[in-house]
């Protein structure tokens, strides 16, 4: 992607400090930050919450807010200072020459102006373009997009969208008067990988076609290896680490950047053989930070009396100018020397079946008007016909996109919503029908659920320990309200909380310590089945490793099946011993890690396998980009639910995909696939993952 120019660096960032100002003191929340974005050049700024990234975003865009000012060192675009501009100028710049891509699409769209008007808006505005002109360049970006049926693109609102396409039209909008820098800051946090995947291959294609200089701003190590030609790891409001995709994957030379790595979970980590390491400690709050280097008191190569001297500026790693480093003892560090791993554990073996599902349907009837409730009624078919069995210390993996029916099938587990047909069993008891009220107090206890939102889940007005406390009253565990509080303290150190937190008030915590409580109340009536409906989607990797580490653990003391819902398909791969995919209401494919990850795969497998990113240069992928978007569950395809997405539908004959739902096959070791394909064609299969086989 990338292409040399003799005119100079389209951005230039040079030794950039940020301070937001309050009434009690200045924070610092960028310090010393240099950084250089060539012509045509796309650069990935990574790092955990909290590091600055979009900080530095913001300052590039002059829109720091009232509180917000520059302290130190400057911006150049195109050989300009940005902070020398008036306002005059900068609104010329804003919209036409720089672009920015924020993480939340219906944050930038108008809910109630149409999509063709608020593009037109654009080139008009900053170009002086024509309403003809400026429609007839809508029609084109929005080809460049890959959107379907542009004119009735161009005359909906936002709100008839989905997510995918709000984000390709705040894409296209951006693209319309074709900026010379592009920032996008995590612009595919919020979509299914699959959209996540279709929206890189796109902003790939779009840096080429329009050469596009990027900013390209995310916390996912994979997604910048596949879209970026240079990288910046941040830390604390510092660049810590700089040079090219390959020199710091490969080479890294950061302690914080090889502790970032080896929390992700890459092909071949194992969670009894080769378990995640967590980076010890917690973030620094920015007027809190240590002396010397900011990473000094988690990192593992610390030495008293030198790395917290002062500050620590970047330099060169050997003779390359452009990989450097803030760090002291980079020289003397053996990088290539193995993690420190614990002792590795034990898998627990699978116990006797403790929930087993026959043939679950769940429908719900909607009005065909549903704002009015006129109309005829439809019907969702949320779940259709779920059969499997967990066992106990077991981790199923329950995966696919948005709308395949992951949550539903959990509510009804839950007792939040009742079957609308088949038979689920707890134990030897068949609880499809039971509501949450009309359950015992063992039966709740029992099915515990871990929730995605770490935020939503406490109380804001209770203390950590009074929450824990309460779910141990509705359980009825403990004599007294000593023999309570003990419990909870005990529940504290299970889920590695100190035991002061528990006069800590949610607030108080950070994200990965809130989730940690809300792990610890889902244990506290000894739960048989814990429902983990992505509980970790929306934690930083560092702390995500740390909180799987902890579900692992607590596993293996309880016994406890875990049901583990997620669309990461790298953590499901780590975690879970069986893995079961579902899409728009059916199971597809159902087998244990091995048998899912490699060929035969159901071909929407194939395909959510392709797209998940991976931060691995030795790793070769296919790549398969899905076209289309899931369809509605009110109105589902005939024949197989996947065919209207299908790569592989033009190989069974007779127009059968179309006509009838493929009937569950088993292939050897209890391996289902719900597919047409007969078994040539399915042994014609290649892996889509390679390992050891250097990326095109």
């Amino acid at each position: 992607m990338a292409k040399t120019d003799d005119d100079g660096p389209i951005l230039e960032i040079d030794k950039l400090s940020i301070s937001f100002f309050t009434r009690l003191r200045e924070i610092p929340a960028v310090m010393d930050f240099s950084v250089t974005v060539r012509p045509g050049e796309a650069l990935g700024l990574v790092g955990e919450s909290g590091c600055g990234k979009s900080t530095v975003a913001l300052g590039v865009m002059q829109d720091l807010g009232q509180n917000g000012r520059i302290v130190g060192g400057s911006i150049k675009f195109k050989g300009r200072d940005l902070g020398q501009m008036s306002a005059e100028e900068l609104r010329d710049i804003r919209g036409s020459e720089i672009a920015m891509i924020y993480q939340e699409p219906m944050a930038s769209l108008n809910p109630a102006m149409k999509i063709g008007k608020q593009l037109m808006e654009v080139p008009m505005i900053h170009q002086g373009m024509s309403e003809k002109d400026a429609y007839d360049r809508a029609l084109q970006v929005v080809t460049d997009v890959k959107l379907p049926d542009l004119v009735r693109m161009l005359n909906s609102f936002p709100h008839q969208l989905s997510g995918g396409q709000q984000q390709r039209i705040v894409i296209a909008m951006a693209l319309m008067s074709e900026p010379s820098l592009l920032i996008l800051d995590e612009p595919t946090t919020a979509l299914d990988v699959t959209v996540e995947a279709a929206v890189v291959e796109l902003v790939k294609d779009l840096g080429k076609k329009y050469g596009t200089s990027m900013l390209f701003i995310s916390h996912n190590l994979g997604l910048v290896l596949e879209t970026c030609d240079r990288i910046c790891v941040m830390y604390s409001g510092e660049a810590v680490e700089r040079g090219s995709i390959t020199d710091v994957f490969d080479k890294m030379r950061h302690p914080y950047t090889q502790a970032l790595f080896r929390s992700i979970p890459l092909p071949g980590a194992d969670k009894t053989a080769r378990p995640l390491v967590a980076i010890p400690g917690n973030f620094p709050l920015p007027h809190e930070r240590p002396p010397g280097c900011n990473f000094g008191p988690r990192c593992d190569y610390f030495e008293a009396g030198r790395c917290d001297q002062g500050a620590i500026a970047m330099a060169p790693v050997a003779a390359n100018a452009r990989h450097e480093t803030r760090c002291l003892r980079f020289e003397e560090i053996d990088w290539t020397a193995p993690p420190h791993v614990r002792d590795a554990k034990t898998k627990p073996a699978a116990g006797d079946v403790v929930l087993k599902m026959d043939k679950l349907k769940k429908y719900y009837e909607v009005a065909a008007n549903a704002i009015f409730g006129g109309g005829d009624t439809k019907v969702v078919k949320a779940n259709e016909t779920l059969s499997f069995e967990a066992r106990e210390s077991e981790t199923l993996a329950i995966v696919g996109e948005s709308g395949c029916g992951k949550s539903t099938f959990a509510k009804v587990l839950m007792g939040l919503e009742t079957a609308t047909e088949g038979e689920i069993l707890l134990g030897n008891t068949a609880i499809q029908d039971t509501p949450i009220e009309d359950r015992d107090t063992k039966m709740v206890s029992d099915v515990q659920m871990v929730f995605q939102n770490p935020f939503d889940t406490l109380n804001p007005s209770m203390t950590v320990g009074r929450q824990i406390i309460r779910a141990l009253e509705i359980f009825g565990i403990g004599e007294t309200d000593r023999d309570r509080r003990e419990r909870m303290l005990e529940l504290l150190d299970l889920v590695k909380l100190p035991r002061a937190f528990a006069d800590r008030m949610p607030r108080q915590l950070s994200g990965g310590q809130k989730q940690r409580v809300g792990i610890a109340r889902a244990f506290a009536g000894d739960a048989k089945i814990v429902v983990a409906d992505e509980p970790v989607s929306a934690l930083d990797v560092s702390v995500q490793a740390a909180v799987t580490d902890l579900l692992m653990e607590i596993q293996r003391e309880h016994k406890t099946t875990l049901l583990f819902i997620s669309h990461d398909l790298s953590i499901v791969r780590y975690l879970s011993d069986r893995v079961m995919v579902m899409y728009l209401g059916h199971v597809v494919e159902l087998g244990t890690t091995d048998q899912v990850f490699a060929p035969p795969y159901h071909p929407y497998t194939e395909a959510l396998l392709s797209a998940v990113p991976i931060a691995d240069t030795s790793v070769s992928k296919k790549t398969i980009v899905l076209e289309g978007d899931i369809p509605s569950a009110m109105n589902p395809p005939s024949g197989c639910p996947f065919q209207t997405r299908c790569r592989w539908k033009s190989q069974v004959p007779g127009g059968l995909c179309e006509k009838e739902v493929p009937p569950v096959r088993t292939l050897p070791g209890n391996h289902q696939i719900k597919c047409h394909l007969s078994d040539d064609k399915l042994a014609e299969m290649d892996p889509v993952i390679e390992v050891g086989v250097a990326a095109e």
